[in-house]
């Protein structure tokens, strides 16, 4: 059993761990309410480009399309564009996508290239020895300009035929308790089927566009404003998915950090507990020793006053007999 002082120093640690991770949890709610607004409003941006591309797609019927939208017939080698975090603490947020992102290229079965945005994921990949192209860091306020070169290589490679498939693995942020880790196509730009209900599971959903209706006008050309827009929204895409991983990675930390916060004053509590009973057998421990010392004492005084009795009697004996030799 720990003696108090052990028990009393690990109580310090506890409440040392537990003022950080409360620290933690502060930043991360104040980083989520900002991250929570700027995913919100470039969705619905989003989803309206992806709705436009659609419509402009289905208006070319018959007619060669872009090269970023034109899906190979043969799929050789693919893509994957990992986006985790820069820093731990987050729970298994880091853990859940990477085991997504790998059960998905296991389950497709074709040799992938990585392209990691976040150091943890980059670390994870060059671990288990993945094939990593190059590798991005990922800060608190991303910009356009800074993914602008990831979404140029991917692009460059897909257009070369290095790779045939361009894929988005990222967590999908739904409120501040729920972020599901998905994979999107990025390119080519049209919406990915599959019958495997194993890579179904794992795609996240095209969203819902009306492309019977729509009719537009194009000034100078279709095809013009293919050679515009495809480009734009393949970044706005990867953009959205960073906005939707940051805005998950700052809710799974604070509610890690919430967790570690409670389970830090329940281990205090207990370990308290565990020291007042350690307090208290020292104490028992302490009064057993001074009443055995005490009972020992009194047992040598007792022992004494006998041998001094005996000794003062066997002198009195003695003068006796003196005194009767001498009469």
């Amino acid at each position: 059993m720990a003696t108090a002082r052990e028990v009393k120093n690990r109580i310090r640690s506890v409440k040392n761990i537990g003022q950080i991770t409360r620290a933690l949890e502060a930043v991360s709610a104040s980083r989520v309410r900002k991250a929570q607004a700027r995913v919100l409003a470039s969705r619905a941006f989003a989803e309206k480009a992806w709705e436009i591309l659609l419509n402009v797609q289905s208006s070319m019927a018959g007619t060669s399309l872009h090269p970023l939208l034109t899906a190979r017939p043969e799929i050789k080698n693919t893509m994957v564009i990992l986006v985790t975090s820069d820093r731990g603490l987050a729970g298994a947020f880091t853990t859940n996508i990477l085991r997504v992102a790998r059960r998905f290229q296991d389950r497709l079965g074709k040799p992938a290239r990585y392209i990691t945005i976040g150091r943890k994921g980059r670390d994870s990949m060059v671990r288990v020895r993945e094939n990593v192209i190059a590798e991005f860091s990922n800060p608190a306020e991303i910009t356009l300009a800074q993914i602008s070169p990831i979404v140029r290589l991917a692009t460059e490679e897909f257009l070369n035929g290095t790779v045939d498939e361009v894929f988005i693995a990222y967590t999908d942020f739904v409120n501040l308790l729920t972020q599901h880790p998905r994979v999107t196509r990025l390119l080519p730009l049209v919406p990915y089927e599959t019958e495997d209900p194993v890579l179904a599971e794992m795609v996240k959903n095209a969203p819902k566009v009306t492309t019977g209706s729509a009719d537009y006008e194009y000034e100078p050309s279709a095809s013009a404003i293919l050679d515009e827009i495809v480009p734009r929204f393949t970044l706005l895409q990867l953009y959205q998915a960073i906005l939707e991983s940051q805005a998950s990675e700052h809710s799974a930390r604070m509610v890690a950090m919430r967790n570690a916060s409670d389970n830090a004053a329940g281990l205090i509590e207990d370990l308290t507990l565990v020291y007042n009973k350690a307090r208290q057998a020292g104490i028992t421990s302490e009064i057993l020793d001074i009443v055995g010392g005490a009972e020992a004492l009194q047992n040598s005084m007792d022992k004494l006053a006998m041998n001094v009795e005996a000794d003062l009697a066997a002198r009195e004996r003695h003068a006796a007999g003196l005194v009767q030799q001498q009469y």
